[in-house]
């Protein structure tokens, strides 16, 4: 079987494929790291803690839980969502 000049891979077709590759790549991996770091998004807080949008956002405009905004995305740090639920407990005043 013959091969065609048109048809064989160089070097710098192997480079060019692999640059592509990887630029598809960094939005996935970037994303795997910062979960392997402690950093979650605000999906994964939501479905960690099982409360509501709402709710996260009371959280973030009262302090109880910090976060960072990056590029339009809020994460949060996994030791701080740990710290939070293991902090005092607040009893609700009783009711009469």
């Amino acid at each position: 079987m013959r091969v065609s000049p048109d048809e064989l891979l160089t070097k710098r077709d192997l480079e060019k494929f692999k640059n592509e590759l990887f630029d598809m790549l960094k939005p996935v991996l970037q994303t795997q790291g910062l979960s392997a770091q402690g950093w979650l998004k605000t999906k994964d807080v939501l479905k960690l803690l099982k409360i509501s949008s709402g709710t996260l956002q009371n959280l973030r405009v009262n302090g109880t839980l910090n976060h960072h905004k990056v590029g339009g995305i809020l994460y949060y740090k996994q030791e701080d969502i740990e710290k939070m639920l293991s902090g005092p407990e607040k009893k609700s005043p009783k009711q009469k």
